[in-house]
């Protein structure tokens, strides 16, 4: 889950050592391997589904299991109606219980069926497609890296709206520099991770510039700043969960918030339980465990939630993907709140 209906107490914690949720045994194209996984979404059922970048394909993990399964692509890289080239990102259409694919290499997003599918249907082209995300309304936000702008695709509609950046690549308020993953809350606001300003921006509806909610102090490993950041989650309370790349941590920034705090990570680069190696996708479970994908062991942890708060409050962990260039593999890991 990356959607603001995601309930955290303000003062929640994570363990700090995370579980190995999926791939873990190396660098590979097996059912139980990742290469570079990316993006990644968790279902309500805690089903995560790992974007394997480098095997070009689209992986489910149900909950416990050992061995993953390809739901998209699969087939080699290629632009052929049953294969993806390079993707990024992945989210579910509930209405049409289907996946929604940022084909990067392709150039397009494609729509995948969920169960049992043997081939997308492109339903936006021509697009550097980067990060995507979907509203109430069943709207598509999509991120396009080379024109530096998140553009809004209402049902039906294959032009889109620019509803952030969209005036060149810069470091003003109403710019973005290559941009890579989108939220939106329910008021419309889009949250951007905006990679090369080191910061998060905010665009809020029909909004001609934007705020920063998180970093936007140069690049840097201090509290008020972010090094390359990538996924992004945002709470009911307005509050900024953001994997930060090049500080291998995954920061949380309040609403209004001229610093964030490290919840998890920071210990340096590293595989060991409580290190992460360029945390790139981040997203919460229906219990509220954070999670990410890392791409130097191939391996998906999980991350348990520590937070002493009413029982009113879901507990949560965080899932996050993450890579490192120099060894190009990937894990998925979750950290858990502790109860």
């Amino acid at each position: 889950m990356r959607a603001s209906s995601i309930d955290i107490h303000p003062n929640a914690k994570w363990a700090q050592n995370g579980i190995p949720v999926a791939g873990g045994n190396g660098k590979g194209s097996k059912t139980n391997q990742l290469d570079r996984p990316w993006g990644l979404y968790v279902d309500d059922d805690q089903t995560i589904y790992v974007v394997d970048e480098w095997n070009h394909r689209i992986v489910e993990w149900k909950y416990g299991a050992t061995n993953g399964k390809v739901v998209a692509g699969g087939n080699g890289e290629g632009n052929g109606a049953h294969q993806l080239s390079f993707p990024y990102d992945v989210i579910i259409d509930k209405e049409s219980d289907s996946l929604i694919i940022s084909d990067y290499g392709n150039r397009r997003v494609v729509r995948w069926p969920r169960r049992n599918g043997t081939r997308g249907e492109t339903i936006i082209s021509n697009i550097s497609c980067f990060g995507v995300t979907m509203d109430d309304n069943g709207s598509l936000y999509v991120v396009d890296h080379e024109k530096h702008e998140v553009r809004l695709y209402k049902i039906g509609d294959t032009q889109g709206t620019v509803v952030a950046g969209g005036n060149g690549e810069g470091n003003r308020l109403d710019q973005l520099s290559n941009p890579h993953y989108v939220i939106v809350d329910r008021d419309h606001s889009v949250y951007v991770s905006d990679w090369g300003n080191h910061r998060v921006m905010k665009w809020e509806e029909d909004a001609t510039q934007g705020i920063i909610v998180a970093g936007g102090q140069g690049q840097g490993n201090s509290l008020t700043q972010l090094y390359y950041p990538n996924g992004v989650v945002v709470d009911q309370l307005g509050t900024v969960y953001v994997a930060d790349s090049r500080n291998h941590r995954i920061m949380r920034w309040p609403k209004g918030a001229t610093q964030g705090s490290v919840i998890v990570g920071g210990n340096g680069e590293g595989a060991q339980p409580n290190q992460f190696s360029g945390p790139i996708g981040l997203s919460f479970d229906r219990h509220d465990n954070h999670q990410n994908d890392e791409n130097l062991d191939s391996t998906i942890e999980k991350h348990d939630f520590n937070g002493a708060f009413p029982r009113t409050f879901s507990s949560s962990s965080i899932i996050a993907t993450m890579k490192r260039e120099t060894t190009p593999s990937g894990r998925c890991v979750i950290e858990k709140q502790i109860q």
